[in-house]
């Protein structure tokens, strides 16, 4: 598997563009909503300075502006890439709460997937959640991944309870059905 570098991704009315401090502004707007920010693992910004200061310790391996409608409305992110079995993880992905329940997760992950899988040679795409993110794990089950289990008592959450971890995967041989439905969707 090649390791992910930056690169713009395109398509099905959605940009990934590597993740900069230039779109603090535009993902400002976009955090807006506590909801948003229920499951991830930091607290809602709630300045400029805060959106900078989490782009700028953003803890991705390669994190993305998801930009819609030409303003950046979200993040997500290639994470734990690990060459020695060819896998690596989406996650850290967020998105203004108007676009929840659109064309932009599939779309997301669309774009996403087909870099890992076809473009870098991933094997095993790894996607979590919060085991009590019911609306995460069902947008999960959605993208076609499968799920692998629970990691009990793995993390800690923004306001200091420790959460459990929901794991799904896509493995390379899945690819070509998981595209197809997804491709559907769009």
């Amino acid at each position: 598997m090649r390791t992910p570098t930056p690169i713009v991704l395109d398509g099905y009315g959605v940009r990934l563009e590597p993740l900069t401090v230039a779109h603090a502004p535009d993902l400002l707007v976009a955090a807006a909503d506590d909801d948003v920010w229920r499951w991830l693992p930091a607290r809602r910004p709630r300045t400029e300075d805060d959106v900078r200061e989490l782009v700028r310790t953003h803890r991705g391996d390669l994190a993305w502006a998801v930009v819609v409608g030409g303003r950046a409305q979200g993040s997500t992110s290639y994470l734990d890439v690990d060459r020695s079995v060819s896998g690596l993880e989406i996650g850290w992905t967020w998105y203004a709460r108007s676009l929840w329940a659109t064309h932009v997760n599939p779309a997301c992950k669309q774009l996403l997937l087909s870099h890992a899988f076809d473009d870098l040679g991933a094997q095993r795409v790894t996607l979590k959640t919060d085991a009590r993110n019911s609306r995460s794990q069902s947008a999960i089950r959605r993208l076609g991944a499968r799920y692998d289990g629970t990691l009990r008592h793995d993390r800690l959450r923004a306001d200091g309870s420790v959460r459990d971890t929901a794991y799904f995967s896509i493995l390379a041989g899945e690819w070509p059905e998981v595209r197809e439905g997804l491709q559907s969707r769009l």
